[in-house]
């Protein structure tokens, strides 16, 4: 059984390993030149690489664009924010 219904359609285009267009995002949590944490629509995204910049993002769609060398993409259940760190925070 399905738990969440996705309303917003979600889509990953890597280009070249340059450039990334991510749809369905809700809010970029964390942005370094080699780590980006996103919040999509499907989960936590991580993106790791090397100079990366937001070209765009569109927050009325969730529509981001990010350049630099894109290294690794992973999806997350959990927030890299959850763990020690958040707890420093409270």
């Amino acid at each position: 059984m399905q738990k969440n219904l996705v309303s917003v359609a979600h889509n990953v285009i890597i280009e070249s390993r340059k450039t990334i267009r991510v749809s369905g995002v809700n809010d970029i949590d964390s942005l370094t030149e080699s780590r980006a944490i996103l919040s999509t629509v499907m989960g936590e995204i991580v993106v790791k690489g090397e100079d990366l910049h937001v070209v765009s993002l569109n927050e009325e769609n969730g529509d981001l664009i990010l350049n630099g060398k894109i290294n690794s993409l992973t999806y997350s259940n959990n927030s890299i924010l959850d763990g020690p760190i958040k707890k420093l925070f409270r």
